[in-house]
């Protein structure tokens, strides 16, 4: 369970960041180097390997180096991991939503 939220506490504190989102969607288009990561932001080529490195370290990118030219690529397991915690806290808020709901409307039949 500590390990699970080690990984969640990075994993949020990743995507945190609104650069490191939109590495992240680009990237579930496919691969790309880190040349094509940059070209839509306006910071330096030092400055997005530092978000690269952070993704990471969260485990939502690999990164690979051929040569000259370093390659990202998501890691679906840390996205479904996410997307997993996520998909529990939804379900259990949705019912008590569901709840609420139900005991509103016996309220409202009740005057």
């Amino acid at each position: 369970m500590a390990k699970f939220s080690t990984d969640l506490d990075r994993t949020f504190s990743a995507l945190a960041d609104p650069t490191r989102r939109a590495i992240v969607s680009r990237l579930c288009d496919g691969p790309r180097s880190v040349s094509e990561l940059a070209e839509p932001f306006e910071i330096a080529l030092p400055s997005l390997l530092k978000h690269v490195r952070v993704l990471e370290q969260s485990g939502l990118v690999r990164s690979e180096k051929i040569g000259r030219v370093r390659t990202c690529t998501i890691e679906p397991r840390a996205l479904q991991a996410t997307e997993a915690w996520l998909h529990q806290h939804i379900s259990g808020w949705q019912k008590r939503l569901d709840r609420m709901e139900a005991h509103i409307e016996r309220m409202m039949r009740k005057k």
